[in-house]
């Protein structure tokens, strides 16, 4: 991976013989990307901030906050779901890796950790992903509920004022 520009191959087997379905144009790009042609697979070596055997972290290039950084596993998956369980944990160990860097760095005073899995989620960049948000005092008017505020609840969170 690390400045290589190709993923680890997925473990998976695919019909490159018939026609996709067709795609949904994302922010990023498409949502079936080849391998060889996914952004977070060409990264530069030099963007790195940690790593390990399974994963590696750097910062977010359109980030939400100052020190917004992105965890991801160097094999070339698009869903947090299909990680093998050693991926997992290996990029939930530069989850706390990452917030000591940022704490030391930037000094917030709490953090939004989550995954996008899937285009209706939010996902734009096909390559499993763990986003570290430094959360600032005052970066936001009301934060109550946090990743709540997404969009509005199917049945109403009393403890976000919603009715």
């Amino acid at each position: 991976m690390s400045g290589s520009g190709k993923c680890m191959k997925n473990d998976k087997k695919r019909d490159f013989g018939k026609k996709p379905a067709r795609e949904k144009i994302t922010p990023l790009g498409k949502k079936g990307r080849k391998i060889g042609e996914c952004i977070f697979c060409k990264l530069p070596e030099i963007a790195i901030l940690v790593q390990n055997d399974l994963a590696l972290a750097f910062f977010d290039k359109f980030p939400v906050n100052e020190g917004h950084v992105l965890i991801i596993p160097k094999r070339h998956v698009v869903s947090f779901f299909d990680l093998t369980e050693e991926e997992v944990l290996g990029t939930w160990r530069l989850v706390q890796e990452v917030k000591d860097l940022l704490d030391s760095r930037f000094h917030p005073v709490a953090y939004n950790v989550g995954v996008n899995v899937g285009a209706a989620a939010g996902q734009s960049v096909f390559h499993a992903h763990i986003h570290v948000i430094p959360r600032y005092e005052g970066d936001v008017s009301n934060p109550l509920g946090g990743v709540r505020n997404v969009k509005k609840s199917i049945v109403p969170y009393a403890g976000d004022g919603e009715k």
